[in-house]
C-alpha cells in the first residue's frame, strides 16, 4: 500500500493523503494524465473507472464514469485549474449525471496533487479542500478516504508496466463503451508542433496520407470554431478518390480540438446520408514528445466496427509515422 498517510483537518477544511512510490516523479506523473493509465487506478478495484475525456491544461475537462459489478455507475468530472508540468496541478473535482454535465444535488471539491523527488522515488501529497464543514463530513460519509486507499492502491501494478507504455510508440486502439474508439499515440515532437501539424493545410498535406502512393490535393481547414473543413485524397494520378468534411466544434490551442466527420465520394460531395463522426483530440506533453489522444464516437457499435474493420488504425500509423519523418514544423 503506497498511502503512508491521512489527514483530515477540520478547521482548514481538508483531507490530505501522502503517498509514496519508488519510480521517478515524471513516470507517476504520466500515469495521471495518461487517460489509460489514470482509469485502471481512479476508482476502486470492484468500480473500474472509463475516461471520456482527459484535458490536463488549465480551462480544460475530465469526464469519467465508473461501473460497478452490477452494471451501476458513478460518473465525476474535473475541471483543471492549473498545471506546473511534472510538478503540480489543481482541479475541481465533482460529481457528474450520466451526460458529464455537474450533479446539481452534490458538491464539488478542489483537489492539489504535488509531485516531489524522493530519495526512493517519488510522493505524492493530494490535498482536498472542501468548501464547508458540512460538505467534508457528508463526503467521509460517503467512504471517500476508503474509497481513495482503495483506488489508490492498485497505482503500483500501473506504474510496474509505465515503461511498456513508454516503449510503445505505435498507434494503439481501445474500444470505449458501445459507440467510442480512443486513438492514442507518442509523438516526436512538441505539443506546439503537433498542434500545427493537425491546423495547417501546407502541413496536413505532408503527411496526412495514409499508405505510399496517395495524395492530398484537397486541403481546406481552419481551427475556427463553425468553420467547415474538407479533405480530399486520390491515389497518385488522380484515381480513386474520396474525401472528408465536417465542422469545427471546438478549437483550445494547442491541446483540444473537436470535429465532425463525414465520409465524401465524386458522387456525394458533401458526405450526406452517411455516418457522421465526433473525433476529439487531445495533445498532453511527455518527456518523450506530446501523447496524442483520439476519442471517436460512432453513431452505434455497428458502425465503430464496420470502420475499424477498413484497417483505419494502420493507416493511421503509416500517416503518423510520416508526420514524425516529414509532417513536423521547425
Amino acid at each position: 500500500m503506497p498511502i503512508t498517510s491521512v489527514t483530515t483537518d477540520p478547521e482548514a477544511l481538508t483531507l490530505t493523503v501522502v503517498a509514496d512510490f519508488t519510480v521517478p516523479v515524471r513516470r507517476l506523473w504520466d500515469a495521471y494524465l495518461d487517460p489509460r493509465q489514470i482509469e485502471r487506478f481512479w476508482g476502486p478495484p470492484e468500480y473500474p473507472a472509463t475516461f471520456f475525456r482527459h484535458d490536463a491544461a488549465p480551462g480544460g475537462r475530465s469526464s469519467y464514469c465508473m461501473t460497478g459489478p452490477e452494471g451501476d455507475r458513478s460518473c465525476g468530472y474535473w475541471e483543471w485549474v492549473s498545471v506546473d508540468d511534472g510538478r503540480s496541478f489543481e482541479v475541481r473535482d465533482g460529481f457528474a449525471r450520466e451526460d458529464g454535465s455537474p450533479h446539481p444535488d452534490m458538491p464539488s471539491m478542489r483537489m492539489v496533487f504535488d509531485f516531489a523527488e524522493t530519495a526512493l522515488g517519488s510522493r505524492l501529497t493530494t490535498t482536498t479542500l472542501f468548501g464547508s464543514l458540512a460538505e467534508l463530513e457528508q463526503l467521509m460519509a460517503m467512504q471517500m478516504e476508503e474509497g481513495m486507499r482503495a483506488a489508490m492502491g492498485q497505482i503500483d501494478g500501473v506504474l510496474a508496466e509505465l515503461a511498456e507504455y513508454a516503449a510503445d510508440r505505435g498507434t494503439l486502439l481501445q474500444r470505449v463503451g458501445d459507440d467510442r474508439a480512443r486513438v492514442t499515440r507518442l509523438i516526436s515532437g512538441s505539443v506546439e508542433q503537433v498542434w500545427r501539424a493537425h491546423t495547417e493545410p501546407e502541413l496536413l498535406q505532408r503527411w496526412l496520407l495514409g499508405p505510399d502512393g496517395w495524395e492530398m490535393p484537397v486541403c481546406e481547414f481552419a481551427a475556427e470554431p463553425g468553420s467547415r473543413y474538407r479533405y480530399e485524397w486520390a491515389e497518385t494520378g488522380g484515381a480513386n478518390r474520396f474525401g472528408f468534411t465536417g465542422d469545427v466544434v471546438e478549437a483550445v490551442p494547442p491541446v483540444r480540438l473537436v470535429t465532425t466527420e463525414a465520409m465524401t465520394t465524386p458522387e456525394n460531395p458533401d458526405g450526406s446520408g452517411g455516418p457522421v463522426t465526433l473525433n476529439e483530440l487531445t495533445l498532453t506533453p511527455t518527456a518523450d514528445g506530446t501523447r496524442l489522444t483520439l476519442m471517436i464516437t460512432y453513431p452505434d457499435a455497428e458502425t465503430r466496427e464496420m470502420i475499424l474493420a477498413t484497417g483505419m488504425v494502420d493507416g493511421m500509423e503509416t500517416s503518423y509515422a510520416r508526420l514524425e519523418r516529414e509532417g513536423l514544423p521547425a
